[in-house]
């Protein structure tokens, strides 16, 4: 019987996939290649589960169908190795089927058999089941083995389709993919960069970006209205729990638009994705909360709506309470916010001490309780509600018999230009009674665009003011008039704090899914003098912003559109379509949280004649040349 070739997986070594055969394909003579993922010897029967990436498939070696001199010599085969075989495919009986298999109605009965490459027996388990995994650490030092493993191969795999996915919808909607240089000038975005040194041109040096930010923009001059780039970015960042120095996003930009378009087309790659790689029909349009609204409401800028809470502010009614702490916020900017946990009130004695302390943890200064019972309120501040003020109270909020209400004393964020650390507490308490009390809507997928960010912020050591998104990002055109008037000059530390605490707004927006900001983006500034604008008020001057961003700034003197874009997180995103829960799970070679790269030992140090090629000298903490980099 001769070997039928597959279709396009076909090669001379195979006929095609590991995990592509069926019960219909019963019958088949089929040559296949893959790496042995474990092997059972019955002694008059062997047989070995073939792996690739498209799954596994049981070869069968006995007397009846394999010559003795190949049953023999499998024998000695162990995990890892990599083979050959050729064989037919031969349904399983009935009572030997495997229903966690996709090829589990079938196995190959093999009549011939290659090493193609034996394997040691490797230092991190691969295809032991229920096997706790080793450290991360020792992982990443041989993840060209984690990576075989089955998670690690469908969560790449999902990454693959998620890319198609971004690429045909973008393209479908007349964007162009349009590579930006890896290679460009440092600017100032927040981060450091990471600095390329150039050996032609001694002294000076590359940055690897960012983002690519003034690209884009400098696209949209150029009249390509609709830009897209699954971009690689990267940034010199201290280091913070599942960040990457390296990381990927799905960067677009269009022309002659305002934001309504923007979303129309985030929330529908948002939808396509969604509904391609998990069948989940997302709701669209996707809500919509200002900044401040969603601080007031929420205590935080990428609010969890799966949680059925929200924060009430409740200052005028308590102040009026014979309870200390609420009496001393009369006549101060300081709130009473809180929120009402259904259910709560079950909570014990020690779980309900635990929450000051969590409050606390986010740098709110406490945390105070109520709860309401058969016989009313009981709790930290109940005996200074009189009787009438204590119903007034529960009535305001919708405290019910059983219910709980956890209340932060601070100023918030909603009031000015920044969330606050009263804010921060009511936050952590939303998500962790959320959880506690069972509140998360189970199996929802909830989005938001968050807007109007605040323009600046604010650095009391410096006495600056800093952009909150980046310097190009278009304020709100009612707060126009109140920036340009108080920018005619460079602004010193009390101007530049006062028009902080203005709490001018931005047409910056964010997209949040289930409580993680997924993407951010916003309208820039096409207007010369509003652009001159807001470099004086964060302190360029025209000589600086010329050194820093001249090539963008001399573009636009020739006619610049209206634009704006986003950018969405890829690697976290991904890791959310699979369910994953470190980035680390979705990039095929990751960095630690150290920024290290282990398997291949970056970075390194390097010798000092290639040092000297690049015209660098290294010096140690004492300032003393060194020998090597």
């Amino acid at each position: 019987m001769t070997i039928e070739m597959g279709g396009p997986d076909s090669t001379a070594y195979r006929t095609g996939m590991v995990g592509a055969w069926r019960a219909a394909d019963a019958g088949r003579r089929v040559r296949l290649v893959g790496w042995v993922h474990r092997r059972r010897d019955l002694g008059g029967l062997l047989f070995f589960d073939l792996r690739d990436r498209t799954g596994r498939l049981q070869l069968s070696l006995g007397p009846d169908w394999t010559p003795a001199t190949v049953l023999e010599g499998a024998r000695g085969i162990g995990a890892e190795w990599v083979i050959a075989v050729e064989g037919t495919v031969v349904t399983r009986p009935a009572d030997a089927i495997n229903r966690e298999l996709a090829t589990g109605e079938v196995e190959v009965h093999v009549e011939d058999l290659r090493v193609l490459a034996q394997a040691e027996t490797p230092p991190i388990p691969v295809s032991a089941v229920g096997v706790e995994l080793p450290a991360e650490e020792l992982r990443l030092r041989y993840r060209y083995l984690d990576l075989r493993r089955d998670e690690l191969q469908a969560a790449l795999a999902a990454r693959h389709r998620a890319c198609q996915v971004v690429r045909s919808h973008l393209s479908a909607q007349g964007f162009l993919e349009i590579e930006t240089p890896m290679l460009t000038r440092r600017t100032p975005e927040g981060a450091r960069d990471y600095l390329v040194p150039s050996r032609v041109h001694p002294g000076e040096f590359y940055a690897l970006p960012q983002s690519p930010q003034i690209y884009k923009q400098l696209l949209m001059v150029s009249g390509f209205d609709r830009y897209f780039q699954i971009a690689r970015c990267l940034r010199d960042e201290d280091l913070r729990a599942d960040r990457q120095p390296e990381f990927t996003q799905i960067d677009a930009e269009m022309s002659f638009i305002d934001e309504n378009d923007v979303f129309r087309v985030g929330e529908g790659m948002v939808a396509t994705l969604w509904r391609e790689l998990l069948g989940v029909d997302v709701a669209l349009p996707f809500p919509r909360l200002t900044f401040r609204e969603a601080v007031e409401r929420y205590g935080t800028d990428k609010p969890d709506l799966r949680i059925p809470i929200e924060i009430v502010d409740v200052t005028e009614l308590l102040q009026a309470s014979a309870f200390g702490l609420f009496q001393a916020t009369r006549d101060t900017t300081r709130r009473i916010r809180g929120l009402v946990a259904p259910g709560g009130a079950a909570l014990s004695r020690k779980e309900l001490d635990e929450l000051a302390p969590l409050a606390r943890s986010a740098g709110a200064a406490g945390a105070l309780w109520v709860r309401r019972g058969p016989d009313g309120l009981a709790g930290q501040f109940a005996k200074g509600l009189a009787a009438g003020l204590a119903e007034r109270f529960a009535a305001a909020v919708g405290l019910g018999e059983g219910d709980l209400f956890v209340a932060v004393i601070g100023t918030s964020g909603a009031q000015g230009a920044s969330t606050t650390a009263a804010d921060a507490g009511l936050d952590v308490l939303r998500r962790h009674l959320g959880s506690r009390l069972g509140l998360y809507e189970a199996g929802a997928h909830r989005w938001l665009w968050v807007t109007e960010f605040p323009l600046f912020d604010y650095d009391p050591g410096s006495g600056r003011l800093v952009a909150m998104h980046h310097p190009f990002t278009m304020p709100l055109s009612d707060d126009v008039p109140v920036l340009l008037e108080a920018a005619r000059q460079p602004l010193d530390a009390e101007g530049g704090r006062r028009l902080y605490e203005a709490g001018l707004r931005s047409r910056a927006y964010d997209a949040v899914y289930n409580g993680s900001e997924l993407a951010s983006g916003s309208i820039r500034i096409h207007d010369p003098e509003l652009q001159q604008g807001v470099f004086r008020a964060l302190g360029i001057g025209a000589d600086v912003a010329r050194e820093k961003f001249g090539f963008l700034l001399e573009a636009f003197r020739y006619g610049v559109p209206p634009h704006g874009g986003f950018a969405f997180g890829f690697d976290r995103m991904v890791m959310l379509l699979v369910g994953g829960t470190s980035l680390r799970d979705v990039i095929a070679f990751p960095k630690t949280t150290a920024a290290r790269a282990l398997f291949e030992g970056a970075p390194a140090p390097v010798p000092a004649e290639d040092l000297a090629e690049l015209h660098i000298a290294v010096r140690d903490r004492q300032g003393r040349t060194t020998a090597r980099g």
